[in-house]
């Protein structure tokens, strides 16, 4: 159980809303720490913009990234 309440995925519209969309067409449902991030428009953006200048400047081969993340996922605990 989350210790910090998500956002009401009613009362989001605009970049926040149309990002969920995606999430939710690409992984069934929205990315839970992206519910927590949208309480706050800012860190919200702020947090997008991270990943965006990752992905940019790429350093990994784009095929190593799945198994990296499926190997860390495993290391977590994490089922897919």
């Amino acid at each position: 159980m989350a210790r910090i309440k998500s956002v009401d995925l009613d009362q989001v519209d605009g970049h926040i809303a149309e990002t969920f969309n995606n999430q939710t067409k690409f992984w069934g449902a929205p990315l839970q720490p992206y519910l927590i991030y949208a309480r706050r428009p800012t860190l919200f953006k702020a947090v997008e913009g991270m990943w965006a200048s990752q992905n940019k400047g790429r350093v990994l081969d784009k095929q190593l990234v799945p198994l990296i993340n499926r190997r860390v996922a495993t290391l977590n605990g994490c089922v897919f």
